[in-house]
């Protein structure tokens, strides 16, 4: 089994997807610690006043100390606006309509926690890609360890035989520790496609719906394009 994982993130860029989209099992790692200024709570999207961030507010007190998965959200309209911020932005989209529905209900529900958000707009992105893998949270297993011991731990308690680590997995992983457990490794080096979009030049890094919005069905082609398949990766590449 292929395993990969990622701390939930607010409306995830296109590489978040081309990982899942190796894998057999997706763990969302919401006992990451919070990251001020990360991707957790905000992301971009792209407008006729060039790229944007939306940012979800959240509970400060103790939040550093805090995992991702304990993070509660301050709701104070924030949602109405970065809905509203979507609309103006992609209204003229050529498959604005064929997601915009869906984003209005998770963003007119109110959450509570900021990974109940996420994990919500995961599945709806997963959904539009049609990536069907299982996703299990690390919160409701008792993983133990730092860093790669960590994450080779993780991979023992759910029976992966390969892991793929994102980029950064470079900085930090114990390649030898996982080849004593048998666990193969992988590190993402994704190759960030171009796309027809709207608001003039190309603009890289904005979360997916920009795609979504912008390509619609062709959107899991393009954002495989250039990068490693799943065939491939099995295949030894």
């Amino acid at each position: 089994m292929i395993l990969t994982a990622h701390q939930p993130v607010y409306l995830p860029w296109l590489g978040l997807f081309h990982k899942i989209a190796l894998a057999d099992m997706f763990c969302i790692f919401d006992i990451a610690q919070y990251q001020t200024k990360d991707y957790n709570n905000r992301n971009k999207i792209k407008t006729n006043a060039g790229p944007i961030w939306l940012s979800v507010p959240v509970e400060s007190k103790d939040h550093f100390q805090k995992k991702i998965c304990d993070i509660r959200i301050v709701n104070n309209g924030w949602n109405r606006k970065h809905l509203k911020s979507i609309q103006l932005a992609y209204q003229k989209a050529p498959f604005y309509k064929d997601h915009i529905g869906a984003l209005e209900k998770i963003l007119g529900t109110q959450f509570d926690y900021l990974t109940d958000l996420n994990t919500e707009i995961l599945r709806f992105s997963l959904d539009a890609l049609g990536i069907k893998i299982p996703i299990v949270k690390a919160s409701d297993y008792d993983f133990s360890g730092y860093k790669s011991d960590l994450v080779l731990d993780m991979c023992v308690k759910l029976k992966a035989r390969h892991y793929i680590f994102g980029a950064q997995g470079k900085n930090y992983a114990d390649v030898a520790s996982f080849e004593k457990n048998d666990i193969g490794v992988t590190f993402q080096d994704y190759v960030h496609p171009r796309y027809s979009q709207l608001h003039g030049e190309f603009e890289p890094y904005m979360s997916l719906i920009d795609l979504l919005f912008n390509v619609g069905p062709e959107s899991f082609s393009v954002l495989m394009s250039g990068n490693i398949s799943r065939v491939a990766h099995e295949g030894g590449d």
